[in-house]
């Protein structure tokens, strides 16, 4: 069974949108938003689905079956399929017979990770791009917990995979470019993209961070989600 976070209509977080940021902006996919979280960021948008000093696990998680999750996903006629968090790691063995099922319909699989937990091989071949998001110290978990090397090792060797980093100010640059000299990783593969929860910090930050982006050669990233429609959930 999958533990899948609740839309605020009580039924579970499966719906059709546009990836809103990193590789694949602006594609018409699936999310899948799972629930549960190893780290504890500060700033994270998705509370709902971990911190229960604030939330009831019981209100905002619901369990699914492979397939039932997969009969709420074919519904949209998407064959790309965004499994978000929460931290899906958690959850990969659950997960596995559910992405096997879809890559044998044609699906294209991205998995929204925090690259803290190591992926199993099976899931490895599942899954055509791994958007790795390794918190930076503003997230406020501890370097223990947000940096482990094998995983930066493992992600850094995979093809299919970009690092996003979310930065709130731009003295948060330094510590960017010391994590890329430290695991050595090709720049290209590199995402930067502001935090904010609103428009008006997201396009502030823009400014300043697509300047950062041009003089490391790196990739910017919007979040096009909150653009359009702030941090609505379900969007």
């Amino acid at each position: 069974m999958l533990k899948v976070s609740k839309g605020l209509e009580g039924h579970p977080e499966i719906f059709y949108s546009i990836q809103g940021e990193g590789a694949n902006i602006g594609k018409p996919a699936v999310f899948l938003r799972l629930g549960l979280c190893n780290l504890k960021c500060e700033w994270c948008d998705t509370k709902y689905t971990w911190d229960w000093t604030v939330y009831n696990a019981q209100e905002q998680l619901v369990e699914l079956s492979s397939e039932d999750t997969e009969h709420r996903i074919l519904n949209f006629n998407c064959t790309y399929l965004v499994v978000t968090g929460g931290e899906p790691l958690i959850q990969q063995k659950q997960i596995i017979p559910l992405l096997e099922s879809l890559k044998n319909k044609g699906f294209f699989i991205e998995i929204e990770t925090n690259g803290t937990i190591l992926p199993d091989q099976r899931l490895i071949g599942l899954v055509d791009h791994w958007s790795v998001s390794p918190k930076l110290q503003n997230a406020g978990n501890s370097k223990a917990d947000r940096e482990i090397d094998a995983v930066y090792k493992l992600f850094n060797t995979l093809d299919s995979s970009h690092f996003k980093y979310v930065l709130q100010s731009e003295t948060e640059f330094g510590e960017v470019q010391q994590l890329v000299k430290q695991h050595n990783i090709n720049p290209h593969k590199i995402i930067l993209m502001p935090e904010a929860q609103n428009k008006a910090d997201l396009l502030m930050r823009s400014r300043w961070l697509v300047e950062l982006c041009k003089s490391g050669g790196y990739t910017f990233s919007l979040r096009l989600h909150i653009l359009l429609w702030g941090n609505e959930r379900g969007k």
